[in-house]
């Protein structure tokens, strides 16, 4: 009896709520007939208990659980429906799913009113009503409407790619106009999402944050990629010679012939090289891009923050905690990117970009005559584009790796520069005074970087550059004593070859060696024939 009375009324609200909506079909901004439906049951339902379940009380102990239990079964019915048609997540949707779970609260609460004197506390009447899980079908709908929006970041991420060409003077700030457009993007995603009118923005934010870090994360393998290593640069040593009493006539010749291929070549400072390789201007602005990623990341992180805390969530403390991890791949991306790009930078221009005034040039032949003032002069172009084009951020990091680069590159000449070059004893101040050019030029009268940080870097030069000005006697003593002090007993017999491990320095063996290698005098010749019967530079 009570069903089928309840079942009548429930009808009977169906009907004016469809009555309503047909007269109000032309008025804007109209709510859902679900939502409608679910506030006319949740009336009822408390109008049942307050009026009707006391008089039905006589028939049945729980007629209020029995009644709900009923208009429970038939809102679901209806809402079963139309869930089995939800495409896209839109407002309505939402209203009718959140308009669906507060009715559900208001019957359960009814029934379990209903239900406290009863032997099973009401548990068989709550069984009765299977959960709508309206609150499941929000969620899958906002994943759905994430996974939606990230495939969209996706396509645009890598359709701005293919059309980047990385000049920095597409715009004032120097970096690629694609950042632009993909971090529009991004801010548009969150700020609709946190649009979306539902009450579980904190537990579901991670799995956009997730998803935009991974777009972003590709953004940034694309931008590095392509643009080299610091061992695409730099040139293969020649293998270990010893000089001869000629050897510093037959260089001159080469130097002369190398020098005149050298002057064919023209500084390429902020284009793109003739063969194809990324110009200096290029690698600087996506080093920018990578910095302007890096600040915004962290500008969308604390918004994100912003708006969580802002919003109706519970375990606040915990979700705020989590999103200091917000977007971490990419923003360690980005800072492992901005080192590898700066380091490629500088070995591009001091190994690929001025290797006709450095390597075909520096010191080939006569020391005096092939001094490192062209090389000086062409670095100093490269470093003024550096200044006016980087970011103020990663600017001193920059010019610091080509300044740490631009010291590999003098070493590699003077330890590895192969058979064109060969030093007296004399022509160590010669190129001490060439290094504190090369040092000066960095430290720009003060302007540049600081002096405690080339000091820094100027160590292992330092260091080297006395060996020049040791004679050969004790250079072969000192390399005979280090061999032994690492190779132990069976290096007494015969000295081992030590391998070339490219860490210069002035008590390892093969720095030694090499220094002895290009020690043009009769003494070091004869040692390197007899101990390890070395050819002679030809």
């Amino acid at each position: 009896m009570i069903q089928g009375c309840v079942l009548i009324l429930f009808k009977q609200i169906m009907e004016k709520v469809k009555s309503s909506k047909r007269s109000s079909k032309n008025q804007q901004n109209q709510f859902p007939f679900l939502s409608i439906l679910a506030q006319g049951v949740s009336t009822l339902a408390f109008s049942e208990k307050a009026i009707f379940s006391p008089l039905l009380k006589r028939w049945h102990p729980l007629a209020a659980g029995v009644a709900v239990a009923t208009l429970h079964s038939c809102y679901g019915n209806e809402l079963k429906q139309f869930v089995s048609g939800i495409g896209d997540l839109t407002p309505d949707i939402l209203q009718v799913l959140r308009a669906a779970d507060k009715l559900e609260k208001d019957l359960v609460q009814i029934a379990v009113e209903n239900s406290v004197d009863s032997e099973d506390g009401g548990k068989s009447i709550i069984r009765e009503m299977p959960p709508y899980e309206a609150e499941s079908v929000i969620s899958n709908l906002v994943k759905s409407w994430i996974t939606t929006r990230l495939d969209r970041l996706k396509e645009w991420v890598d359709r701005n790619l293919q059309q980047e060409v990385w000049d920095p003077r597409t715009n004032k700030e120097n970096f690629a106009p694609s950042a632009v457009e993909v971090l529009r993007i991004v801010d548009e995603a969150l700020e609709a999402f946190f649009l979306l009118p539902i009450s579980m923005h904190a537990v579901l934010l991670s799995d956009l944050t997730t998803g935009i870090d991974r777009c972003i994360l590709h953004y940034i393998s694309k931008a590095k990629s392509g643009c080299g290593s610091q061992s695409t640069f730099v040139p293969s040593m020649p293998v270990l010679t010893r000089c001869s009493t000629r050897s510093k006539f037959v260089g001159v010749f080469k130097r002369k012939e190398k020098f005149q291929i050298a002057q064919g070549r023209k500084s390429q400072v902020g284009t793109t090289n003739s063969n194809g390789s990324l110009g200096i201007s290029q690698l600087c602005c996506r080093i920018n891009t990578l910095q302007h990623f890096r600040i915004e990341l962290d500008v969308l992180a604390k918004r994100a923050t912003s708006h969580v805390r802002n919003s109706e969530s519970a375990h606040m403390d915990n979700i705020t905690d989590g999103m200091g991890k917000a977007f971490e791949l990419s923003t360690t991306a980005c800072v492992e990117g901005i080192k590898q790009l700066c380091e490629i930078t500088a070995y591009k221009i001091v190994f690929h970009d001025l290797s006709h005034v450095l390597w075909d040039g520096l010191y080939v032949g006569e020391v005096s005559s092939s001094r490192i003032e062209p090389f000086l002069q062409e670095l100093e172009q490269y470093l003024e584009v550096i200044s006016l084009t980087v970011h103020y951020r990663v600017r001193t990091r920059v010019i610091t790796e080509v300044m740490k680069a631009s010291f590999d590159g003098l070493l590699l000449v003077l330890l590895a520069g192969g058979p064109p070059r060969a030093f007296h004893l004399q022509d160590y101040e010669t190129i001490a005074d060439d290094f504190k050019s090369l040092c000066d030029l960095f430290w720009s009268n003060g302007d540049g970087l600081p002096a405690d940080l080339i000091q820094k870097f100027s160590t292992t030069v330092n260091a080297i550059l006395p060996l020049f000005h040791t004679d050969t006697d004790s250079l072969i003593e000192q390399f005979q004593y280090m061999t032994l002090e690492t190779y132990g007993s069976s290096a007494k017999s015969k000295l081992p070859l030590p391998p070339t491990t490219g860490q210069w320095n002035p008590t390892e063996p093969n720095t030694l060696l090499r220094v002895l290698c290009y020690r043009s005098d009769e003494t070091a010749a004869k040692f390197l024939k007899k101990t390890y019967n070395l050819p002679k530079k030809l």
